[in-house]
């Protein structure tokens, strides 16, 4: 996971995040210490039931770097680096496909399938996570099974 946040008062954000981690079972790790397992990137998001072909032919016109159709609902996800994500955008539009999410964003190289009572902690982790005032946002490489939500 990566915490990111925005604070006026460090020592008391690390130790709200700190706890929050032992609370769950998890560890607080040093500054930086699992970004190499993400790449920041510029994500467009399509719903199922949107024409894959056009948005492909408008995403690599528009200069996109990947698109990505999820099996499980067919929804689509045109990538792009950070710095053309704007130019992505406004080509994306102007096309005539209005993304239902767009931004910029923080992906995992490789998700970790995790099940049962450890998905469920994982689950409350995010949560609590993302219930601290100084807590901007939490990207994580958990790919949670049905179960995490019991």
């Amino acid at each position: 996971m990566i915490v990111d946040c925005l604070t006026d008062n460090r020592t008391r954000t690390v130790a709200d995040v700190r706890h929050a981690f032992v609370k769950y079972g998890g560890n607080l790790g040093t500054d930086g210490s699992v970004a190499f397992l993400f790449k920041k990137l510029g994500v467009l998001s399509y719903a199922p039931g949107t024409n894959e072909d056009q948005i492909t032919e408008a995403a690599i016109e528009a200069g996109a770097d990947d698109i990505v159709v999820h099996p499980d609902d067919a929804s689509i996800d045109v990538l792009c680096a950070p710095e053309a994500f704007a130019q992505v955008l406004a080509a994306m539009q102007k096309a005539g496909f209005k993304p239902d999410q767009a931004e910029i964003t923080m992906r995992a190289d490789n998700d970790v399938a995790v099940e049962g009572e450890t998905a469920q902690q994982v689950v409350k982790l995010l949560d609590k996570l993302e219930e601290l005032d100084d807590v901007q946002n939490v990207y994580s490489n958990a790919e949670l099974g049905a179960d995490a939500y019991a």
